[in-house]
């Protein structure tokens, strides 16, 4: 991996951090909350342990764009860290190029860390390519400020989700 730190986000959700994990782990929760707004996402497998694989189809509001993806999961340790490893992929789990960029990196490795604070949970996110080309890290770097976006607005539906779980 190079040294560059990717994206670093930062959120405090209102929900004991055994329950922010259990909804990034548990196939029943995940798929309600995961993804860009309006999209849905369909959990096909969802194997959280080492070597473990999630994989998954978002399809867009209208239901003309479906989109596959996979983590390889490298590290689990409740309720505290998730680490995987994100690509893009066909229904197999096969790893695939992003539909929306030829340069975009195969793989992105996501850490995952949740902190106790007072019975509210303290998420950080850190994302970014791991074996990328110079070009893939530059399409990287050039829409990190739209992946963060991205992220955000998956953050809003947790909270929205996490909310309703109470």
């Amino acid at each position: 991996m190079n040294n560059k730190p990717g994206i670093v986000l930062k959120r405090e959700f209102d929900a004991p951090r055994e329950q922010v994990f259990e909804v990034w782990t548990n196939p029943a929760h995940f798929g309600n909350w995961w993804g860009p707004k309006g999209f849905t996402l369909e959990v096909a497998k969802m194997d959280v342990r080492p070597g473990g694989m999630f994989l998954g189809c978002q399809k867009s509001p209208d239901g003309q764009h479906a989109m596959w993806g996979k983590f390889v999961y490298q590290e689990v340790l409740a309720p505290e860290k998730l680490v995987w490893v994100q690509s893009f992929s066909d229904e197999e789990g096969n790893t695939v190029r992003a539909p929306f960029n030829p340069n975009w990196p195969l793989e992105i490795l996501n850490i995952l860390t949740l902190e106790e604070n007072g019975g509210k949970t303290v998420l950080t996110l850190q994302g970014g390519p791991i074996n990328a080309s110079a070009e893939e890290q530059e399409a990287f770097d050039s829409m990190a400020p739209m992946v963060a976006q991205g992220f955000e607005g998956t953050f809003e539906q947790l909270a929205h989700y996490l909310a309703n779980q109470q």
